[in-house]
């Protein structure tokens, strides 16, 4: 009689633990999708806004200082955005390292820390200090020189600036590699 407690009590415990497995791997599942689908919409808006946003605001816009003024509000937009996905990655990205080795959990957390980095430090330090050599300019950036010291070091924060959003826009690639093959992985 004992023995049939027994091996209904492993049946009763191996059925919990295969529930939980399968209540852990849905929510694994979700949290990847989940995860996938923030790194895509960014990744999808910074090379909208790169390719197609910037590019049209100078070209349609009656004035370069009104172009800039747009782009720079959107820029801005899109570096907090990467900065905030690329932050709730980083906090998820440990629950949602099952079956990911060693390396590639090392690499995803090390692209979203590039992306976190450049897109804070093209929205905190960047962006206003080109704001505030413009307002030194005192007039539209056209009418300013291009020997003058104020437009070299404009000219050299922009630069800074397109490194620094290709560079997240190469992690955030890398990271939505790195997730949607341990996505797939995962529900296959």
């Amino acid at each position: 009689m004992s023995i049939g407690i027994k091996e209904q009590s492993t049946r009763v415990r191996a059925l919990r633990e295969q529930h939980a497995r399968t209540r852990h791997s849905a929510l694994t599942t979700v949290l990847g999708n989940v995860r996938l689908l923030l790194i895509a919409i960014w990744l999808g808006a910074a090379v909208f806004f790169s390719f197609a946003v910037a590019p049209s605001a100078f070209d349609v816009l009656p004035t370069r200082d009104l172009a800039g003024a747009v782009v720079g509000r959107t820029l801005a937009i899109v570096n907090v955005g990467g900065f905030i996905v690329s932050l709730l990655m980083l906090m998820s990205a440990p629950v949602a390292r099952v079956a990911t080795g060693k390396r590639a959990f090392v690499v995803e957390v090390s692209v979203l820390a590039v992306l976190a980095i450049s897109t804070a430090v093209n929205y905190w330090i960047i962006t206003r200090r080109i704001e505030g050599v413009r307002r030194m300019m005192n007039r539209p950036i056209e009418e300013v020189a291009l020997g003058d010291p104020l437009r070299i070091a404009f000219s050299n924060l922009h630069l800074f600036s397109v490194v620094l959003l290709t560079t997240g826009i190469v992690a955030a690639a890398v990271a939505l590699l790195l997730v949607a093959r341990r996505t797939y992985r995962r529900s296959s």
